[in-house]
């Protein structure tokens, strides 16, 4: 990884763990995006991690966080805070989310928080491989961010591979079509 790609993460990090929590409680957008106690899940893009604690507390020892993430400075911290926290339910993941290591209908929700604007480009790989990974009834939580809600709605639904399930304020829900 390139000294730019390192300093970037660094200041992703900073901003994820001091200025979001300022303002941000990670469970008050968890909790509609649908994550409940038991799930199997997978946290697309995990960064430094803001979400990625909070959501394996919410799934219980139950459940499990597949914390993904292709830039291997994403996986470390998530590691830092498995051993900083113990908890023992979240399974790092360092990968491209367009292959993941995952089996087929493994997963009951997919979250994609703070960077959708990322997978414009391969956003249709994204999704045929979630369709892949989300059991029958599966779901993908997308946070609502720098795209108008139409549109965003519009890219995911296009294939007939999800519909939307439901809207709140900050997170659009969407169901896998069996």
């Amino acid at each position: 990884m390139s000294f730019h790609e390192k300093t970037a993460f660094v200041m992703t990090s900073f901003i994820h763990e001091k200025m979001y929590s300022l303002f941000m409680n990670p469970k008050k957008l968890l909790i509609p995006a649908g994550l409940k106690t038991g799930q199997h899940v997978l946290e697309v893009g995990c960064g430094p991690g803001f979400f990625t604690i909070p959501a394996a507390k919410i799934v219980g020892e139950e459940g499990i966080i597949y914390a993904n993430d292709i830039n291997p400075y994403a996986i470390k911290k998530i590691e830092k805070k498995i051993n900083k926290t113990g908890v023992k339910n979240v399974k790092p993941l360092l990968e491209d989310v367009t292959e993941t290591s995952l089996d087929n209908n493994s997963i009951d929700l997919a979250f994609l928080f703070g960077f959708m604007h990322f997978l414009n480009k391969f956003l249709d790989k994204v999704l045929t491989e979630m369709y892949r990974i989300l059991k029958n009834d599966g779901c993908i939580s997308i946070q609502r961010w720098q795209i108008s809600e139409e549109k965003l709605i519009q890219n995911i639904t296009k294939d007939n591979l999800f519909e939307l399930k439901e809207k709140t304020k900050k997170v659009l829900v969407f169901k896998k079509i069996s």
